[in-house]
């Protein structure tokens, strides 16, 4: 059996296993106040040339964005997201559980556009009428729920509108490692702070056990957050096993090695497909594919392959997701593409 479901079912890179076994029997303090966890902030503000930024290793996704969001908003303040934006689809109404109304626009190939946002917005807070939540966090993922990449104009254009609008802006970085490393991306790691409020850099899904880490740049947005940290069941105990794992996967840039390397067999899996003759329901830079399939054919690839349904099409065909990972081999990608 052949893996494309996910970018996070294999276990972690010899690199970052090395390191946790190397420092296995050490006793250190908790709760991220190790020597780990601060050397791999050093590592961060360096890599990110963030030198004020306020560093904080997680160990989940959902974890992650409903911590932030719940220290960084009021509670009659609302986040702004597209109809598929992960905190708004695949998260299971976390942000909302915790208080905050997350408000869905129309995607444009997965992405928020500064006009969506813009007339949200308005619609909220029209006439000063004070019965609507008050947008006040645009939550932004690259790459997108499509695999889609924003390009730095276009990211630079929502956060001056956040700006203007008096809102923040919060990228979710599951994937940012696929989606630096993406044909046609031009936004280095070290744009990202002067771009957003806070980001995250997704360690799950590229190359560690488990991990995320928060980079917080707005000053108004610290204070305090290791209160909410601990109040949300996000400050692990054993925090140094985050920090060794974020150490490892920074060093010598592995993180944009793995994500290259998911990105390179994507592109192969891509024009296979095309080449194929078989239409995309999306048209993804990143590691994440979307063709559309004859519903037999699925069927059929069941049998040797791991994948997920994304929609239906028509009678006959429908959308399926492939996904490449850190740990995907060519082997794998020339099986997929003799069985199709």
């Amino acid at each position: 059996m052949y893996h494309f479901r996910n970018d996070y079912s294999q276990g972690a890179h010899p690199r970052v296993l090395d390191a946790l076994v190397r420092t296995n029997l050490e006793s250190t303090a908790g709760y991220g106040e190790d020597e780990y966890c601060q050397a791999a902030a050093s590592m961060v503000k360096a890599r990110f040339q963030c030198p004020d930024a306020d560093i904080h290793f997680l160990v989940g996704g959902t974890q992650t964005n409903f911590t932030a969001i719940t220290a960084f908003l009021r509670p009659w303040e609302a986040a702004v997201a597209v109809d598929t934006g992960h905190i708004a689809v695949h998260e299971t109404g976390a942000v909302e559980a915790r208080g905050h109304k997350v408000i869905t626009v129309p995607h444009e190939e997965g992405k928020m556009t500064p006009s969506a946002l813009r007339k949200v917005y308005e619609e909220h807070t029209c006439c000063n009428w004070n019965h609507l939540v008050l947008p006040k966090l645009l939550y932004l993922s690259d790459s997108t729920e499509l695999g889609t990449i924003y390009t730095k104009e276009e990211l630079k254009a929502l956060s001056e509108t956040c700006r203007e609008l008096n809102m923040y802006l919060y990228l979710d970085g599951a994937r940012l490692a696929s989606a630096l490393t993406a044909p046609g991306n031009d936004i280095a790691p070290e744009d990202l702070p002067g771009y957003c409020d806070a980001f995250t850099i997704g360690g799950t899904k590229n190359g560690l056990l488990f991990g995320e880490c928060l980079v917080i740049t707005n000053p108004a947005l610290t204070e305090n957050f290791r209160f909410c940290l601990k109040q949300c069941g996000a400050m692990l105990a054993k925090g140094r096993l985050l920090g060794v794992q974020f150490s490892a996967l920074l060093e010598e840039d592995l993180w944009l090695q793995l994500g290259r390397h998911a990105n390179r067999l994507a592109q192969r899996l891509t024009q296979g497909l095309v080449e194929k003759g078989y239409a995309l329901y999306a048209h993804s830079p990143t590691n994440q594919l979307f063709p559309i399939l004859p519903k037999e054919k699925i069927e059929e690839l069941k049998r040797s392959f791991t994948f997920e349904f994304i929609a239906p099409v028509d009678e006959s065909y429908d959308a399926v997701r492939f996904v490449t990972a850190w740990g995907s081999t060519d082997e794998a990608v020339d099986a997929l593409l003799e069985a199709l």
